[in-house]
């Protein structure tokens, strides 16, 4: 049965895996820790819902998991927040040619709005999916979106070459 999900909802969920991290590495290790919650849990699941939404919340939850588990970690305290921007700066990223200024501009949102947009405009869920996995209203979906939109034009405005 887990074979099936595999391989209905593999490629998707390896495509968010790698919108969220910074690098392959993380996304492959995000994409296996997500299947093997997946396979702890599947008693769980309430077959009456869809399965994508499910699986996507337990990915997006395994990620938030792994930004609290490296916030505590004693080896990335930093002496200011512009030693840890610095740091965090100068991890690369993967970037496609044609929408690098976006991609970016994305990365540096707050990690609140970035995930209601790569949900939102990456996964195709509407509102009320992206509330469910996130599990806040969707009028905070909608209001984050609305400030993540704002906040991406004021930082692209300069980009003329950019084809939404």
């Amino acid at each position: 049965m887990i074979n099936q999900y595999i391989h209905q909802y593999g490629k998707r969920l390896y495509g968010l895996c790698l919108s969220l991290c910074a690098n392959s590495f993380e996304a492959d290790d995000l994409y296996q820790e997500t299947w093997l919650k997946v396979v702890k849990n599947i008693a769980q699941y309430d077959a009456s819902k869809e399965f994508e939404p499910w699986l996507t919340k337990i990915c997006v939850n395994t990620y938030r998991n792994t930004l609290r588990r490296i916030a505590r970690s004693p080896l990335l305290h930093f002496a200011s927040s512009e030693e840890k921007d610095a740091l965090l700066q100068s991890v690369p990223a993967p970037e496609r040619k044609d929408y690098a200024p976006l991609y970016a501009a994305i990365r540096n949102l707050p990690e609140k709005l970035r995930l209601a947009v790569i949900l939102f405009y990456f996964r195709d869920m509407d509102t009320h999916g992206a509330a469910q996995v996130l599990g806040i209203p969707e009028g905070t979906v909608k209001s984050r979106l609305n400030k993540a939109r704002k906040i991406l034009k004021e930082v692209l405005s300069n980009e003329t070459d950019l084809l939404f």
